[in-house]
């Protein structure tokens, strides 16, 4: 047949972009190669997204396959991929060589596939196959040898193989081409010889191809509006991060467009066309059988409803066949409910899944994870006198003998309900004649520490606090590399001095203009002044507090977990100064959260907590993971008894990890938590809408297991009353020869009921009504 010859041929031709796919995916297996490389924080989860992705992209383009063996192989083996990469995202360190077996078991099963796929074929197939099957079963061998020395080094080689031969097979594999797409409609039905039907279908893609344009028009005209909405509400400042945030919320728009076309309108229109062709051929046979001699009114009906059968199925084949057709046609189909979703998800609280506007976070976290260390190495520098390290220390009225307090409270910034709801107990706490200083330990600022979130998310919720306020940066705070934190926490001509130093380290590559640092320091001192917050006293992101008897060492652990030399340089004689003192160490990141001890697998994080033991550093704090937790090591060794908080629940949306996945083996034998299991289900059951159920309880009762609960706390982040958000104060009473570390909720104190705690715990100190407190004697 003329239609069926013309289809064989196009099947072979090439399209303008048929090297596209593969090149894409030969950059997934570069990266994913990378990955380990400079000790990134997360690589796995790096590695497992884009096998995942690889995966789709394995899906999409083996459906445009013209072998119908084929066409099974790429659909099979890009769902492999992308289950195999979900696994590798939501893997933990500790478990890589269970991954590592997992992923040699794949391989091994396709490379069989492709045995079989061989034998049943001849010619150049036969020798693809063939190759194919042995670069499989190599890989699964290799890996099968390699499982006992496994890590993320392996995991990241055998992802990177994978996605090579993923586009090997791109580039060797016939596919057919958006012309085909008609063709192939009518050959399916049997009709590609009948007149009538061609004649039809010729008119049905002349209009489609006249709409197309005016298709593409208002999908566009959709975007930029999307684009408008998000520069307004995300308040752009004019720098680079000011118009980038809504560029990348708008490519965030069209991922959740295309999910919404790819995941339930493609699979719907599918199953409709597919369960109906036998109605469609049973029209065609009546239809054909009365046109020419007119058939009235019921054969119009049927004109028409064969016009609309046949213009859904070149729309689902040339979506098929042609990516540039599927990306529009799934725009057009996905953008309206990505518009609903943008225009409605502010309602929400705090999502990390379908606000795009908080998704440029992840973009800044893998720019600045990379920059952190020699941003801060040469702030530092710059700012520093030869070798005086004294230059970072702080001081505050009546802290330098006798008794005083101070609170900590960490990750404060979301602006929102569960942010200001402390607001009250805080300045209860603060306005005490005692208390002589408020130090933040981790994300002053969400979500991208930018100058303009100050004021709502820090300034106003702050205003009444009259003492001063010290902080170190989380690493939402290094996204906007710092600025806004240098403007607002240094002295002016030290945040300067910082800032130029910044944009020197990145050769000038950077909206980071004198002028513009001028603004930023401006603003700071403005807003100083309206608020009356008192702050601008460090001159870095980390500091020292030193007493006669007790030391505060507040460092910045970046986004990595880790600190550069100058700052080790820092640390290590800041450490000497407090020989002899009980001695507090604020971090960026806890040494133990949601039961993990957090410096597996992290050789510098584990250095670092070395560093401090052997200084005898009693008390660890840290914010980053959002609640209250404790753990303690007992003495050993003639060393005393460590003592480890999480103190991350200042504001942000609460972790859910902790409560709902606490383990029967625990990293220390005395440990607590804040809130319980029971006070978080009996908050979050009642406010969970019937869509989110499912979610909730796969979390709730499996742990959202392959993932976690942890991953999923922000998709219940009801930022309604009860709330669990919580602050410590630190007693420092040298008098009585004690620190004491107390909690408050956001009713203030909290009691030991409202904690879960270890059984040894639980008999050492305190009933159920008893205000929960520790106490570290000083020497």
């Amino acid at each position: 047949m003329r239609i069926k010859m013309l289809e064989t041929r196009a099947g072979r031709r090439r399209q303008p972009f048929a090297l596209a796919f593969p090149v894409v995916v030969i950059g997934f297996g570069l990266l994913a190669l990378a990955a380990p490389l400079k000790d990134a924080e997360q690589p796995l989860h790096r590695v497992g997204a884009l096998l995942a992705t690889g995966g789709a992209l394995q899906i999409l383009h083996g459906v445009r396959r013209a072998d119908v063996a084929a066409l099974r192989r790429a659909v099979g083996g890009g769902v492999l991929s992308t289950l195999m990469g979900l696994l590798v995202l939501s893997t933990p360190s500790s478990s890589i060589p269970a991954v590592v077996l997992l992923l040699a078991a794949a391989f091994a099963v396709e490379g069989l596939v492709y045995v079989l796929g061989a034998r049943r074929t001849d010619g150049r197939l036969r020798q693809l196959g063939w190759f194919a099957a042995a670069g499989d079963l190599g890989a699964a061998a290799a890996l099968l040898i390699l499982r006992n020395a496994a890590d993320t080094w392996v995991v990241a080689g055998a992802v990177a193989l994978r996605l090579f031969g993923i586009a090997w097979a791109m580039i060797v594999t016939p596919v057919h081409t958006a012309e085909d797409a008609g063709g192939t409609v009518l050959d399916d039905l049997g009709l590609a010889d009948r007149p009538e039907a061609v004649e039809l279908l010729a008119g049905v893609t002349f209009e489609e191809r006249v709409r197309a344009s005016s298709d593409r028009r208002w999908t566009l005209a959709f975007l930029v509006t999307l684009f408008a909405i998000h520069s307004a509400r995300l308040e752009t400042d004019g720098s680079l991060l000011g118009y980038a945030a809504p560029a990348i919320s708008v490519v965030g728009d069209i991922v959740l467009a295309l999910l919404f076309a790819f995941v339930v309108v493609a699979p719907l229109a599918v199953s409709l066309r597919t369960s109906t062709l036998w109605l469609e051929r049973v029209v065609w046979r009546w239809y054909l059988s009365v046109a020419p001699a007119g058939g009235g009114v019921r054969a119009w009906l049927a004109r028409k409803w064969l016009r609309y059968r046949l213009r859904m199925g070149v729309q689902l084949r040339e979506a098929r066949f042609s990516m540039t057709a599927a990306l529009w046609r799934s725009l057009a189909a996905g953008v309206p409910v990505a518009a609903i979703v943008a225009a409605t998800v502010p309602m929400w609280g705090m999502s990390w899944f379908f606000d795009t506007e908080n998704w440029a976070s992840g973009i800044w976290n893998s720019w600045a994870e990379a920059r952190t260390d020699a941003w801060r190495e040469a702030m530092i520098r710059a700012v520093s006198t030869g070798t005086d390290t004294t230059r970072f220390a702080v001081t505050a009225p009546g802290t330098t003998s006798g008794d005083f307090s101070f609170v900590v409270i960490g990750d404060t910034g979301e602006g929102d309900a569960s942010q200001q709801i402390l607001r009250d107990q805080l300045m209860n706490v603060v306005e005490r004649e005692e208390v002589r200083f408020v130090a933040i330990s981790s994300d002053v600022v969400y979500p991208n520490g930018a100058m303009i979130d100050y004021e709502a998310s820090f300034w106003l919720p702050f205003k009444g606090i009259t003492k001063p306020v010290f902080a170190i940066p989380g690493n939402h705070d290094w996204y906007d590399a710092l600025e806004g934190f240098l403007a607002t926490f240094l002295q002016p001509d030290a945040a300067r001095t910082a800032m130029r130093a910044r944009a020197h380290a990145d050769l000038r590559l950077s909206s980071t203009t004198d002028r513009r640092i001028d603004r930023l320091i401006d603003e700071a001192a403005r807003l100083r002044r309206e608020y009356r917050v008192p702050t601008a006293f460090q001159r870095g992101p980390f500091f020292e507090l030193q007493s006669d008897r007790f030391a505060l060492l507040a460092i910045d652990t970046g986004i990595v977990k880790r600190i550069d030399p100058a700052e080790w340089a820092w640390l290590g004689a800041a450490l000497e100064r407090a020989r002899g003192k009980l001695t507090m160490a604020i971090l960026g990141h806890p040494l133990y959260a949601k039961a993990f001890d957090m410096t597996q697998g992290n050789p510098e994080f584990a250095r670092l907590k070395r560093l401090l033991l052997d200084h005898d550093v009693r008390i660890m704090m840290a914010g980053d993971t959002h609640d209250f937790e404790y753990y303690a090591e007992p003495s050993r060794e003639g060393r005393p008894a460590a003592h480890y908080f999480v103190n991350g629940g200042g504001g942000a949306y609460l972790s859910l990890g902790t409560a709902l996945d606490w383990p029967e083996r625990t990293p220390t034998p005395e440990w607590a938590f804040y809130p319980t299991r029971d006070a978080l289900v009996n908050k979050i059951d009642p406010r969970t809408p019937w869509w989110k159920r499912p979610a909730w309880w796969w979390t709730k009762n499996h742990q959202a297991w392959p993932f976690s609960a942890e991953h999923l706390s922000a998709l219940f982040d009801y930022n309604v009353a009860p709330f669990f958000q919580s602050f410590i104060e630190v007693r420092v009473e040298a008098s009585s020869g004690r620190v004491r570390l107390l909690p408050y909720g956001v009713n203030g104190r909290l009691r030991w009921r409202d904690l879960s705690r270890s059984p040894t715990l639980s008999a050492t100190i305190g009933g159920p009504d008893d205000f929960a407190e520790w106490i570290v004697p000083m020497r």
